[in-house]
């Protein structure tokens, strides 16, 4: 009887414990991600699982880049900044304002040529997209480093094709795609993870090998983080080094690279 009534003594101890939340992830804090675009179709398992294992909430700001950067720089409540660009977080870094060993590379990809999956356009090349009057449609260099690639992958075609392509500038890869899937652009220039997971536009061309523009990716806990999540933010970057969320990207467009990437 008395083994009965202690039983019971226990059962309620951890009931009354489960429903407060007491474990790995009570009164957890939500760790705040200032993620490029590019990120929204791979987080959404890559967040299930870091939540799921950690025990750590995650909310995900989704802009381009440059903005975020500029936000942290102007004391934006943000613990985690994964960029479109490893300039954007050296830039961060540069000014002091990067914590933890400073930026860290966790993807790369490379820059295509699409067009509308809807169009019964021939496919073209980059060369033939910049000197046969196309409307190309690609991010304003004076906007994003995506904007400045873009158009040294064009340069790298042909030389003077900036000069000859009807160039439409936006300011965000999804712009690009909008543009060119409803028609008001033949042709626009973004990342290929953005290609593959869009679904409106088509790969026709991808910058050769031998000319290819290295496009990578970084990532850093930065100086806004609150003191109680630098923990759970430095999870997060080793998390998405890690192996199985490499082989993930993989599937979503991304180049993975070696989980010993750093940069200083």
């Amino acid at each position: 009887m008395v083994r009965m009534q202690k039983l019971g003594v226990t059962m309620i101890l951890v009931v009354g414990l489960a429903s407060l939340g007491v474990g790995a992830s009570a009164g957890a804090e939500t760790l705040t991600v200032a993620a490029a675009p590019s990120l929204r179709a791979p987080f959404q398992e890559i967040l299930r699982i870091f939540e799921q294992e950690y025990g750590v909430p995650v909310e995900v700001r989704y802009d381009a880049s440059h903005a975020l950067r500029r936000q942290i720089e102007q004391g934006a409540p943000i613990d985690v900044f994964l960029s479109e660009s490893l300039q954007d977080v050296e830039m961060l870094h540069h000014k002091g304002l990067t914590l933890l060993g400073g930026p860290r590379q966790y993807a790369q990809t490379s820059m295509v040529l699409v067009m509308s999956s809807a169009s019964q356009a021939t496919a073209v090349s980059f060369g033939e997209a910049s000197t046969n009057g196309l409307r190309v449609a690609l991010i304003d260099p004076k906007a994003s480093s995506l904007g400045a690639i873009s158009v040294k992958a064009l340069k790298q075609m042909t030389p003077l094709s900036p000069h000859h392509a009807r160039l439409v500038l936006v300011q965000h890869t999804d712009e690009v795609v909008r543009l060119v899937s409803g028609g008001e652009a033949d042709v626009g220039i973004v990342y290929r993870a953005d290609a593959i997971n869009s679904g409106q536009v088509r790969i026709i061309d991808e910058v050769p090998v031998e000319r290819s523009i290295p496009v990578v990716f970084g990532q850093a806990v930065v100086s806004t983080c609150r003191k109680d999540l630098l923990q759970a933010a430095d999870q997060f970057l080793n998390f998405m080094m890690s192996p199985r969320i490499q082989k993930l990207l993989l599937k979503y467009g991304f180049d993975p690279i070696s989980t010993k990437a750093t940069v200083g």
